[in-house]
């Protein structure tokens, strides 16, 4: 059984946790810097990804404080210095690729996970996403933007390549061509575009309360129901049609012998 990170852990890394029943809110809190992320941020996302997991959560909402979703990573990892108590990406450049590797594997931790467990990840987003906001809103099942979000995959322009899961999504929602594009030139993007490649929902004016509503449905139908065909969904991208079709038979299996243990 996985520990919840304590108020304490989380607020250090600027995080905010508040459960309600089975439905787990997570805030970006650390405003005054756009909500910019570090490792320690991505270490704790992977603590709380496990907690997630272990406690059986049927929905988890991203949200954050003030006027930006996530500016990405801190830029003071781009320095030598970097940040207290974390190695800045000069100085893991000098360590080999082994060590690098390990940094990486560590950080795409904290970013697997919302797609991977069974509780339906919603990122509601407003204001700006930009190269590990945007990525990590990819990493979560649905997105909801606010109308005037606007989206931006920037590792390019520091010289580096996205690596925290998001090119997946771009590539399978609006085809390598446009994600070419989009993440070469680190342009703006916007809800309307994400829309059109499938990878957000219709624009909220209150994105927040459209995720809080989404998640109240999802939990008036019966448990497991729903985290049974996200995975279904899941495994059908690039699929043949004849292996979705044996997918679809061994989750109906399981929720017809699930349905028959609760009426005996």
């Amino acid at each position: 059984m996985s520990i919840r990170p304590s108020d304490t852990e989380l607020t250090d890394v600027g995080l905010r946790l508040d459960q309600d029943g089975a439905v787990v809110v997570i805030t970006l809190a650390r405003p005054e810097n756009r909500n910019a992320q570090r490792p320690s941020t991505w270490r704790t996302f992977a603590r709380i990804g496990e907690w997630v997991a272990s406690e059986g959560m049927q929905v988890v909402i991203l949200q954050a404080e003030g006027p930006s979703f996530s500016a990405g990573m801190d830029r003071a990892m781009f320095t030598p210095e970097g940040v207290p108590g974390e190695p800045s990406l000069v100085s893991l450049g000098r360590t080999g690729a082994e060590k690098l590797e390990a940094f990486i594997v560590e950080a795409q931790s904290g970013f697997r996970w919302w797609r991977e467990v069974d509780a339906v990840s919603i990122a509601a987003v407003r204001g700006h996403a930009m190269g590990a906001g945007f990525q990590l809103a990819l990493a979560c099942d649905l997105i909801i933007p606010h109308p005037e979000a606007v989206f931006a995959m920037r590792e390019t322009s520091w010289g580096l390549v996205p690596d925290l899961g998001g090119t997946w999504p771009m590539v399978a929602g609006a085809g390598y061509g446009p994600a070419l594009e989009a993440c070469a030139t680190g342009r703006d993007m916007t809800p309307e575009e994400l829309q059109s490649w499938g990878l957000a929902l219709t624009a909220q004016g209150e994105p927040e309360s459209a995720a809080r509503g989404l998640a109240e449905r999802l939990l008036q139908t019966p448990p497991g129901a729903v985290s049974a065909l996200k995975h279904l969904l899941a495994e059908a991208a690039g699929s043949p049609a004849s292996d979705q079709w044996a997918r679809e038979r061994a989750w109906q299996i399981e929720r017809i012998t699930n349905l028959a243990k609760l009426m005996s």
